[in-house]
């Protein structure tokens, strides 16, 4: 059993409702639960999933304590936008794609005078 926090974005009430049932809201949209065990924790997952692939609003991310794991957490994301973990060097870092080149942090362009 460990520390689980779930912290929610712009979901429906049903999500909010639902984890406040089996965790407790310290902050909007923030729940914890001290002692949650696996079991319990993927089925919470398990619910969530299933009702976000209906809604699909809003964004969760739920983590909790696991020393086998990159950085001594466990990390789940459901929401926009997606989140892609990475491993580097025993540290989860966010990786993000660009949109395109900013063409003035390339140097091509110089930034309008004031």
């Amino acid at each position: 059993m460990s520390m689980t926090v779930v912290v929610t974005r712009d979901v429906p009430a049903r999500f909010r409702g639902f984890l406040a049932s089996c965790m407790l809201e310290v902050a909007p949209g923030v729940y914890t639960a001290p002692r949650l065990t696996k079991g319990v924790r993927d089925r919470v997952w398990t619910v969530l999933e299933g009702w976000f692939g209906e809604s699909c609003e809003g964004n969760i991310v739920m983590t909790w304590y696991d020393p086998t794991l990159t950085g001594g957490q466990g990390l789940r994301n459901l929401g926009s936008p997606p989140l892609d973990f990475v491993d580097c060097d025993g540290l989860f870092l966010v990786r993000k794609d660009l949109a395109e080149p900013n063409p003035v942090a390339q140097g091509k362009e110089s930034p309008p005078a004031l």
